[in-house]
């Protein structure tokens, strides 16, 4: 390989970015018992052992998958285009309604597989309290911003509409992905009139 064809050569992926991205993906196409050590190095083309070096315990390779979901999922929306980025007048709920619907419109469009890793994940940290805090902390990265969104929109309860409008993205999502709405995506003009609907409800009193 000449210079120029090795300067232009992309670096190669962290190993344990490789690993944290290939369990994902193996959560998505095969569930929670497809997941194992042996897996995620036969998929990532990886010697064996290369997976139990990095994270010894299944335990640990969760909460590798976890948080490696959670850097993924926060690129979805670059902060860049979240209201209020560049100017504070944008926090409006129409520009939050906008930047909500684009976030969605793309998990359904190009990230199907990552939500579907999110939900085996979800699931499983219900039944393991070490992998519990993990994505508890790793869903805080998504809340805080959508509570602090709202302050600057004008709710008089922050804290009780984030909760109740992440929610209405989580089901959106699922019954999207997973659930009687599956068969098609919805448009992103249908999905910022929804959620201006809501916005508007919430924001109203």
């Amino acid at each position: 390989m000449n210079a120029r064809a090795a300067a232009a050569s992309p670096p190669p992926i962290p190993r344990h970015r490789l690993i944290a991205d290939t369990a994902l993906d193996l959560l998505a196409e095969r569930g929670m018992r497809g997941l194992t050590h042996r897996a995620v190095d036969e998929a990532a083309g990886l010697p064996q052992g290369s997976t139990s070096n990095l994270a010894r315990t299944r335990a640990a390779l969760l909460a590798a998958a976890v948080t490696r979901l959670a850097e993924r999922e926060a690129a979805v929306l670059a902060p860049r285009e979240m209201p209020g980025a560049a100017d504070p007048e944008a926090a409006a709920p129409a520009a939050l309604a906008d930047a909500l619907a684009l976030a969605l419109h793309r998990y359904l469009s190009h990230h199907r597989g990552l939500l579907i890793a999110r939900y085996e994940l979800a699931l499983e940290a219900t039944r393991r309290p070490e992998l519990r805090e993990v994505y508890d902390r790793a869903g805080r990265a998504f809340r805080e911003p959508v509570q602090a969104l709202l302050t600057a929109a004008g709710s008089p309860a922050p804290e009780r509409q984030a909760l109740a409008l992440v929610a209405w993205c989580d089901g959106v999502l699922f019954s999207c992905v997973a659930g009687q709405f599956h068969a098609a995506v919805p448009t992103r003009d249908a999905l910022r009139t929804s959620c201006a609907e809501l916005l508007d409800g919430m924001l109203r009193g």
